[in-house]
């Protein structure tokens, strides 16, 4: 137990929990992601035939379980680590699926988003990383296309990190909850995580419910960053994608 709960942490620990986390990679020039699987041993992973994100666009129906969330308990902080603006969560809050607990850890953004639908990129895209205590991970993914103010976003935004390595304390009981969408209808795929050490094995959730978000909400998040913070779509290979 104790070593998958190291392997744990150092996932998340690759996906920039912690305010001011150093990084030998990133989005552009020699640390960009075609350079990922050749620049760190532990980052080999990056050039599998199993990496996310892809392309959702040919699709089997499947009678798929309907998702089982219970987010009850508070957050710990707003991060803004230079590679993502990243929200952490107390213990307590799960996604019940394949007949096991996976437990939300933290929730992160992407501009524009990774994933693709039917060849439509969005202009920002939110990552729910939960983990069970042996190390399996789930991901829900939740697409926001340019529109309506989203009072969600309005609520967190007041609290959102200016500078890197800056982490704001956040009280809100609710955060996570609020940003899921009514109808839960979603593709599934086996894929991996999106930065190194891009590890794979990992299930991944991709709401259909596409959520809406001003052009200036997008924007305070987007100039945030030095760079687009989106991994190229990866090959998808045998993989199916369900919904």
């Amino acid at each position: 137990m104790k070593v998958k709960t190291a392997a744990v942490m150092m996932l998340f620990a690759s996906q920039a929990v912690f305010a001011g986390a150093e990084f030998d990679w990133g989005y552009a020039d020699q640390q960009a992601p075609a350079y990922w699987s050749s620049m760190n041993a532990q980052y080999q992973a990056c050039s599998g035939l199993n990496q996310s994100p892809i392309n959702i666009d040919q699709t089997v129906d499947a009678q798929l379980p309907p998702l089982k969330f219970n987010y009850a308990k508070s957050t710990q902080s707003i991060v803004n680590n230079a590679r993502t603006v990243q929200v952490n969560f107390n213990e307590g809050n799960f996604l019940s699926l394949d007949n096991k607990q996976f437990e939300l850890k933290q929730f992160h953004l992407h501009s524009p988003s990774e994933n693709t639908i039917h060849g439509k990129s969005y202009p920002m895209e939110m990552h729910l990383v939960h983990a069970t205590a042996q190390g399996e991970l789930t991901v829900v993914a939740i697409m926001f296309e340019e529109g309506a103010e989203n009072k969600k976003l309005t609520k967190l935004w007041k609290e959102l990190p200016q500078k890197a390595g800056e982490a704001i304390s956040l009280k809100h009981h609710d955060i996570a909850a609020t940003f899921l969408p009514e109808k839960l209808d979603y593709y599934r795929f086996n894929g991996s995580l999106t930065t190194p050490p891009c590890s794979e094995g990992v299930r991944w959730i991709v709401l259909k419910d596409v959520q809406q978000a001003s052009a200036q909400q997008i924007k305070a998040f987007s100039h945030l960053l030095e760079h687009p913070n989106n991994r190229p779509i990866q090959a998808q290979n045998a993989r199916l994608v369900l919904e």
